[in-house]
């Protein structure tokens, strides 16, 4: 992303343009129209849906009776019918999420693709000179100036 009033490369996240100043939550009067998208249809989607769960309850009904033929316990065919049934509707909500989130950015209006502001050119950056006096160490003068607080008495 780039500030409208100067051109700086910025980021996505930011209020405020780290060059200028630039208030960029604000609307810019130059900006580009936005672009009503027409409605999600999903009638297509709902039957393939249907479709899905009808032909997984079948094959998970069919499996089970298969297994009450061969002489499986029942509970243990209670349980494959539980978990196949649950990971059925889970996998059909988590569908139902995505459609919902896919209608609701539609919905909502689309900015077209903004022109980007020609470059400006940028002020070259100050060269501070080398800093040629040694700097002192932070701890110089307390280790090597130490001296102990108490010292034994020298008459023994």
């Amino acid at each position: 992303m780039y500030c409208p009033s100067c051109g700086n490369d910025i980021a996505v996240e930011l209020k405020y343009c780290n060059r200028c100043g630039a208030n960029l939550s604000l609307p810019t009067a130059g900006s580009s129209p936005t672009v009503i998208a027409p409605p999600a249809k999903l009638t297509l989607p709902s039957i393939v849906m249907g479709l899905t769960i009808i032909a997984g309850l079948g094959i998970i009904f069919a499996g089970a009776s298969q297994f009450a033929v061969v002489g499986v316990h029942p509970f243990a065919i209670v349980w494959m019918v539980l978990f196949g049934a649950a990971t059925l509707f889970g996998c059909t909500a988590m569908m139902v999420r995505f459609w919902t989130k896919l209608i609701m950015l539609q919905r909502e209006t689309i900015q077209v693709a903004p022109v980007r502001p020609p470059l400006v050119e940028r002020q070259p950056v100050p060269q501070f000179p080398p800093r040629l006096e040694p700097v002192p160490s932070v701890t110089e003068n307390t280790t090597r100036t130490f001296s102990p607080i108490y010292r034994e008495p020298s008459d023994q």
